[in-house]
């Protein structure tokens, strides 16, 4: 058995500001980052909030989302130098999911083609 990658245990709430400070750098916001968390994850913001709290880890973070939205499979791209529709370990392509799309909020991509 491979080990656990190291952002599995990592706390969401130490990543989560990367993603605003990513976004805010191209001008995009706070809302659009948690609008693309909560679009993928199913949270409500308050949902989210809580995950950040509670300092849940993102192998948690993932588990307890209510739900992963059913157009994930669109999500197409390299992040990282990795394809994320190839990514075989599925809590692995779920935050890399989310590291795509957070890329292309920053690329300035409109939020209602990131949501696919």
């Amino acid at each position: 058995m491979m080990p656990k990658h190291r952002i599995f245990t990592t706390a969401f709430s130490k990543v989560y500001p990367l993603y605003i400070q990513k976004a805010e750098r191209k001008n995009r916001t706070k809302e659009e980052v948690d609008q693309i968390i909560c679009w993928l994850t199913g949270y409500t913001r308050s949902g989210l909030e809580k995950q950040i709290e509670q300092q849940s880890d993102f192998a948690t973070f993932f588990d307890q989302a209510p739900a992963i939205h059913p157009n994930v499979s669109l999500i197409k791209g390299v992040v990282c130098g990795v394809r994320v529709e190839e990514v075989k370990d599925s809590l692995m392509q779920k935050i890399r999911y989310l590291d795509k799309l957070i890329d292309e909020l920053a690329k300035g991509k409109a939020l209602e083609k990131i949501l696919r």
